[in-house]
């Protein structure tokens, strides 16, 4: 009975995706309190504010899995390095990458072949220490030997945990695909190709079989979400690929994310030791799964107004697709690489819908951090999806510096770290996964129920802080565009201040208790694009235009 019960869960959870597009208008993100969501209200800014003003365009950096640039609501927003020849094979522009026309490919190899799953970073770890202290005698070692066992320990436990956890959700899916087979089968002998309803399904006596009584649930659910109406196979196919997905995400677990003899970087072929080695990877930005990053990207920049699919955030935008992230957790180097590689090929906004909870090398990152702030570039992160204190648990990367000297900078300033909302403006407002903290988060956005691009010319609804994070890309891309000698610090403290602030109690991610929404983070509010325009006009700018920038600048 408690499998029967969990499977009817599980069946509940799979059509979470359904349920939240029924609800959610698909521009929500756009939207004003006034209109009953708690949008950025950037439609309000396009209709009073710019108007047919004319800005800058701006290049924006997406650090992600890769992007589908030929979709048809991007490809004309894609940005082109106008000093490479494509596909000749040379270097044209001389930075070391060769034919990086739409951005570069990090974790792709000389050969063309690409990552696409990988290892998550406590694998690593694990792996790293296994071989130097797996049999070892604790008692011979030395201080900082005995610190490295001790975090080998820690390591290991929690390795070897989540690969037991694993094979369990993996053995109950192909259980849970066992009995919804022979549930379904029962009810299309009874039907065959007849289109059904719910008070036709309800007419349906299962005798007590509790098979037959899983199946007309789990067939109800999805009449009940769905407005169209649909046959046993219709509904079959609809619950088995869920079912797939879920098949697929546990051995994934247990041949990849948690495998510590998995390597990636026989495909990479980089010398993995080498933190400061810059020059490898490819150049296909768009890689064998760009669904997360193609998503990413038509938050921020999806071309407006041209009566297809969905309208992104900012316009003036050129996307660069820096592709960083696996089906596993991105690596330090790539990282540090990607936002150096962004910084250098003229991005002033870089969007960073990623994270872990482990760091194998933070200072490399760090440094890039600092390279991105000398050369006033922004980045924007996303807060993650764990539920929990960022300011008691370590998310990585983040904002803060380790500290060397009493005089060393303590945190990023051209950092912002974002939250997710959900669409609710009830005490559900904050998206029961996303991330908090009165010290380490920024401000919310949008993120549940994300209307966006995905590969093949198709949209889809996703939900995520990797959802809300380009969400505040795209505003601050769009202060960038129509206010230049703005510098990221002050793009960053003109958004953290003018953030809506709201006072209501609010469910804590993570738990049933209620805390005023003010607590979670620095700025105790939520991303206002209106405010920030209006905050933004009022500010002397503190960049000096080059005279090559000044020479690109748009005249209103």
């Amino acid at each position: 009975m408690k499998t029967i019960k969990n499977l009817l869960i599980f069946s509940f959870l799979v059509l979470s995706a359904s349920i939240l597009s029924a609800q959610a208008p698909i521009d929500w993100m756009h939207m004003k309190p006034s209109d009953g969501y708690h949008g950025t209200g950037m439609n309000q800014v396009y209709q009073d504010i710019i108007k047919n003003k004319k800005g800058n365009p701006v290049v924006v950096a997406i650090i992600d899995s890769g992007v589908d640039i030929e979709h048809e609501d991007l490809r004309d927003v894609i940005w082109v390095n106008e000093n490479e020849i494509p596909n000749n094979n040379i270097d044209d522009d001389n930075n070391g990458y060769v034919d990086d026309v739409h951005g570069w490919n990090f974790i792709g190899g000389p050969d063309g072949n690409n990552v696409h799953h990988d290892t998550y970073e406590v694998t690593r770890l694990y792996a790293k220490y296994r071989s130097k202290y797996e049999n070892v005698d604790p008692e011979k070692l030395n201080k900082k030997e005995t610190k490295e066992y001790q975090q080998f320990l820690e390591y290991k436990k929690e390795v070897e945990k989540k690969r037991e956890s694993a094979q369990r959700g993996y053995d109950q899916m192909m259980q849970t695909q066992a009995l919804f087979e022979k549930a379904l089968s029962s009810f299309e002998e009874k039907f065959g190709d007849e289109e059904l309803s719910v008070d036709k399904l309800s007419e349906v006596d299962t005798k007590g079989d509790m098979q037959m009584e899983l199946g007309k649930r789990a067939i109800t659910q999805v009449l009940n979400q769905i407005d169209h109406k649909l046959t046993i196979n219709d509904i079959r196919q609809f619950i088995l690929q869920e079912i797939n997905s879920g098949v697929s995400h546990y051995k994934n677990q247990l041949d990849y994310a948690y495998n510590p003899d998995y390597d990636s970087r026989t495909i990479v072929q980089d010398n993995y030791a080498d933190a400061e080695q810059k020059i490898y990877g490819n150049n296909d930005v768009e890689g064998p799964d760009a669904q997360h990053g193609t998503h990413v990207a038509g938050i921020v920049g999806a071309i407006r107004n041209n009566d297809i699919g969905m309208n992104g955030i900012a316009n003036n935008v050129r996307l660069m697709s820096v592709r960083t992230v696996p089906d596993g957790d991105e690596r330090d180097k790539d990282v540090a690489n990607a936002i150096r590689y962004a910084v250098d090929n003229g991005a002033t906004v870089i969007n960073m819908s990623f994270g872990k909870g482990y760091s194998w090398n933070k200072k490399v990152v760090e440094d890039a951090i600092k390279y991105a702030a000398k050369n006033d570039v922004l980045l924007v992160h996303a807060a993650g999806n764990s539920g929990q204190d960022n300011d008691v648990k370590d998310n990585f990367p983040n904002k803060n510096f380790s500290k060397k000297c009493l005089f060393a900078k303590k945190y990023a300033k051209n950092w912002i770290e974002v939250g997710a909302l959900n669409y609710t403006m009830d005490e559900s407002l904050v998206a029961p996964f996303s991330n908090y903290g009165a010290n380490n988060v920024d401000v919310f956005a949008p993120g549940m129920a994300i209307y966006s691009t995905v590969p093949g010319d198709r949209y889809e609804f996703l939900q995520g802080t990797s959802m809300a994070s380009p969400v505040v890309a795209g505003v601050a891309a769009s202060l960038r565009s129509y206010f230049p000698t703005l510098t990221s610090e002050q793009i960053k403290e003109i958004i953290v201040e003018s953030s809506s602030k709201l006072d209501q109690d609010v469910r804590k991610p993570g738990s049933n208790e209620t805390v005023p929404f003010s607590e979670l983070s620095t700025s105790g509010g939520i991303i206002d694009a209106k405010g920030a325009f209006e905050l933004a006009a009022k500010t002397k700018g503190k960049k000096k235009l080059s005279k090559k920038e000044k020479e690109k600048m748009v005249q209103p």
